[in-house]
């Protein structure tokens, strides 16, 4: 799981975070956080909105636009979740999903 951090958050303001939160309840998954940069260059997305099960309808979609516009998946997609499933009805669950492409061969022969 990934959760987006503005630019300006630093590894050491990182660092004095997870400290803190380490001494108000400690947890063992704690120990697997990292701050990263993430750069995966073009992709594509989509807002999807509903329940989790429903996604691989709208991930459907994203593949035939792909496909339509001679782009391959390259990497693998993520999600962004932007609400709590614990409070929001499945209905209205918001979650983009990207997926890292790039540009078929096909679109080169258009040129020649």
């Amino acid at each position: 799981m990934m959760m987006m951090q503005p630019d300006h958050i630093t590894e050491e303001m990182y660092h004095e975070a997870l400290k803190q939160v380490r001494e108000k309840r400690d947890n063992p998954a704690l120990s697997r956080l990292r701050l990263e940069r993430f750069r995966e260059g073009l992709c594509m997305q989509i807002m999807h909105i509903g329940p989790y099960a429903e996604e691989p309808r709208t991930i459907d979609r994203m593949m035939a636009f792909a496909k339509e516009n001679d782009y391959a998946l390259r990497g693998k997609h993520h999600e962004i979740y932007l609400g709590d499933p614990r409070r929001a009805k499945p209905e209205r669950l918001r979650t983009i999903l990207r997926h890292p492409i790039e540009k078929t061969a096909s679109d080169d022969k258009e040129d020649t």
